[in-house]
């Protein structure tokens, strides 16, 4: 049977960011009035890569609802033009933001953070998946109450691991700071790399910048494959317990097969222990992390690089050997002019085809989890 083309239910809303082959809109779905973040990518630039779309949702049909900590992927269809992927909206700002706008920040607070991120992470382990990108840009609030969830998001990079198979990705992916030692040495990486890289959110929670921030990338993967960190300087340490120290070394153990599991991270004493951690002021309450960790926070914005993920390089070079005459700088104006395409289509003007869900378009996110097994997304018109 031939997918059916309807009437899209969403409304356009604002731009909300945009990462290298895709752009996130907000979508208000027209009979609920709900509003949802939408992933928009441009069907020319996944011409050959569909794979990586299908494989997003492959995992996201594992987790999606399953977690209040991780964000849930709703609908999903195409245009003639781009994908849409619809997820939780999340306007409570990235994990860093929040923690600057306080107006204290303590060692708990840090503690209580990586538990419940620890414990989303778990559910996807336990789920047989490995995230890959996992950064504070990747940790969201839900909403801007003080109490709102944190959401582990972005599972673009993400790849089902069959336990028995006992398969190692190999490919050379994520975020650069935040990459385990077997990723560079390309040896075969699994689930130990999300707990490697939630030792670097905790160091970063508690000082304000990461453990192998070097002057360079060569640098810094040089650090990373020989474990070279250290708790420096020491002004912004002093203030943290030795516990927690502890707690970034186990995470960063170089060899993944003596990493701990997320589960073995959760009952480290650091996040075990009921009574909380915490280098002990003159007046014996617990020492202020806010103030370091603010300055050098706002230190390395102010000096922020274009961050370009290893991923998006790659992204670009395997662009480059399809079109052998075509140069970095014109592979960039080429990949910003399909997203600006994607950014005019305006939802409520055009026509869209759910596969996931062809008999009733319309109730598409009612029943993701059972409608997702009938996928078939290849990309076509």
């Amino acid at each position: 049977m031939s997918p059916v083309t309807v009437p899209c239910s969403y409304r356009t809303g604002r731009t909300l960011g945009s990462g290298t082959y895709a752009i996130v809109k907000e979508a208000i779905h027209v009979q609920t009035g709900k509003y949802y973040a939408c992933k928009v990518i441009n069907k020319k630039l996944m011409e050959g890569r569909e794979h990586m779309v299908r494989n997003e949702i492959s995992v996201l049909k594992r987790i999606s609802s399953g977690h209040s900590n991780i964000v849930t992927l709703h609908d999903y269809f195409e245009t003639a033009h781009n994908l849409y992927l619809c997820f939780d909206l999340c306007t409570g700002g990235e994990l860093f933001d929040r923690i600057c706008a306080k107006g204290n920040y303590y060692e708990a607070d840090a503690a209580g953070l990586v538990r419940t991120i620890f414990k989303a992470v778990k559910y996807v382990h336990d789920a047989g998946i490995v995230h890959r990108d996992l950064k504070p840009e990747n940790l969201l609030f839900r909403t801007a109450a003080e109490d709102a969830d944190i959401m582990v998001a972005d599972f673009g990079l993400s790849r089902v691991m069959e336990e028995e198979k006992l398969t190692q990705l190999t490919e050379i992916c994520g975020t650069p700071g935040y990459m385990a030692p077997e990723i560079f040495k390309r040896t075969g990486h699994g689930k130990p790399v999300d707990i490697w890289a939630m030792g670097v959110i905790t160091y970063f929670l508690l000082a304000g910048y990461t453990p192998f921030d070097r002057d360079s990338q060569q640098q810094e993967m040089e650090a990373i494959i020989a474990g070279d960190y250290k708790f420096e300087p020491q002004e912004y340490w002093e203030n943290v317990s030795e516990t927690a120290k502890d707690f970034v070394r186990t995470c960063l153990t170089s060899d993944p097969a003596n990493r701990p599991t997320a589960a073995q991270a959760l009952e480290h004493k650091w996040l075990a222990d009921e009574k909380p951690h915490f280098v002990q002021r003159a007046d014996g309450g617990p020492a202020d992390l806010l103030p370091h960790v603010k300055k050098a926070f706002n230190a390395k914005q102010a000096w922020r690089k274009a961050a370009f993920s290893i991923t998006a390089v790659r992204r670009m070079a395997t662009l480059a050997n399809q079109q052998p005459h075509t140069t970095a700088q014109e592979l960039r104006a080429e990949l910003d002019k399909y997203k600006e395409e994607s950014e005019k289509e305006v939802m409520e003007d055009v026509s869209i085809t759910h596969h996931h869900n062809q008999e009733h378009p319309s109730q598409a996110s009612e029943d993701l989890p059972a409608q997702l097994e009938r996928t078939n997304l290849d990309g076509s018109n």
